[in-house]
């Protein structure tokens, strides 16, 4: 269960930080209210999490997973060019995060 926390923990740090974009410095009020509820469910679910994942492991994971949706995200929408190096990149940052999850399958 602490594993499926984590991964949606690491789901709403991609939502978070979009909408912290998205907010343009807080002026926007939707996306401000996407971001504080985001994060604070984000944040709670990365701290259940860590009660059975061990730190390292978790924020890596948690940190992986929002870095390379958010970078997704950006791609898809047009915010950020496609390239094939950014997507070997996001296949390894990816290849890493299961990577930790079978090195510490004992969780």
């Amino acid at each position: 269960m602490s594993w499926i926390i984590l991964i949606a923990s690491g789901v709403l740090e991609a939502v978070w930080a979009t909408a912290l974009g998205k907010s343009e410095g807080f002026t926007k009020l939707w996306p401000s209210i996407v971001f504080g509820g985001a994060l604070a469910l984000s944040m709670a679910g990365l701290a259940w999490a860590m009660r059975e994942i061990p730190i390292g492991t978790a924020y890596a994971v948690w940190v992986g997973i929002g870095a390379a949706l958010t970078v997704t995200w950006s791609m898809i929408s047009g915010d950020t060019n496609v390239s094939w190096v950014k997507i070997v990149l996001l296949l390894g940052l990816i290849g890493c995060v299961i990577g930790l999850k079978l090195v510490d399958g004992g969780h």
